[in-house]
């Protein structure tokens, strides 16, 4: 398990992390969202060891990170920015790290280079953006580590590379019940992939939910009645937000769904729909119920919108 305890980062007078503490379990997927200056990529190089945090500590498996080579090498990091170099070929880059590694697994190297058809043999170089992303997760998986951190994953990969690698990453969790930290902007590209998803604002970690327990709670339904109403009429539901067009009113509510329908039901509704959300949606109205908003520049507290 990776756990980090109220763990502060400054560089100069910013302040990139704020009192950031979780708990990353064996074997899970967990997935960190935010815009860029939120600060993922900093809290993933606190994590794998890279940076010391100013305040509060990581832990894994129970032994901290910072300067302890035995739990450093458990982990897997992949930057955003991929770096080579000059001239170097994967195939150079894995005697470096055998050299050092020596669970490196260099069949398991050519194998996913083949599936992902990128030469061994070749300088990196002369690799585009995502193809040199491919590789150094290629090297990555090859080391078998027991914590795989991915910024930014898929950024560069187009569809069909997207699907490789995230077939790549799953046959590691299963086999070996890797632990998997991913970054990435888009809510939509992890909504499949993780297990727990975790939002990152200036600094803080503002939500962190199960993914089945936030679809599950939180859900929109559709209803209309002949008389007039409003608000009122759904008095003990769990209301985050409700807006009506008409007769037609749409509330997007929290809660056992069974239990829900049931009361509306009761209040005998000419119509009544239950629509699933995206979890786009779902963190929408998560961050408005604590306080927050979405504007065209991302999101922002609610007195500052």
């Amino acid at each position: 398990m990776i756990k980090a305890e109220g763990i502060g980062k400054r560089f100069g007078q910013t302040a990139a992390l704020k009192n950031i503490s979780c708990s990353i379990p064996d074997g899970s997927i967990y997935g960190l969202v935010g815009s860029n200056g939120a600060g993922k990529s900093t809290l993933l190089r606190i994590l794998s060891g890279v940076y010391r945090p100013d305040e509060g500590a990581v832990t894994v498996d129970g032994a901290p990170v910072w300067e302890n080579p035995e739990t450093k090498a458990k982990i897997a990091l992949v930057a955003d920015e991929v770096y080579f170099p000059a001239g170097v070929t994967t195939e150079r880059m894995a005697k470096l790290i055998s050299s050092a590694d020596p669970a490196f697994d260099r069949v398991r190297l050519r194998y996913m280079m083949n599936l992902l058809q990128l030469d061994v043999s070749a300088p990196l170089g002369g690799f585009s953006k995502g193809m040199k992303r491919q590789a150094a997760i290629a090297l990555a998986l090859s080391r078998k580590p027991k914590y795989l951190l991915l910024d930014e994953a898929f950024d560069g990969l187009d569809p069909v590379m997207r699907r490789l690698v995230r077939g790549l990453i799953a046959e590691e969790i299963m086999d070996r019940q890797m632990t998997t930290v991913i970054t990435s902007h888009s809510l939509r590209e992890l909504e499949d992939t993780c297990d727990t998803l975790a939002l990152l604002h200036k600094g803080g970690l503002i939500l962190e939910s199960d993914i089945g327990m936030l679809k599950t709670n939180l859900f929109k339904i559709q209803v209309a009645f002949t008389d007039e109403y409003d608000e009122k009429r759904f008095e003990g539901i769990d209301i985050k937000s409700f807006k009506k067009n008409g007769s037609v009113a749409t509330l997007i509510v929290t809660g056992d769904s069974s239990q829900i329908v049931t009361m509306i039901r009761r209040m005998d509704p000419v119509l009544m729909d239950v629509l699933p959300l995206s979890l786009e949606e779902v963190f929408t109205y998560e961050m408005e119920s604590l306080g927050y908003s979405f504007t065209a520049q991302g999101i922002a507290f609610a007195d500052e919108a």
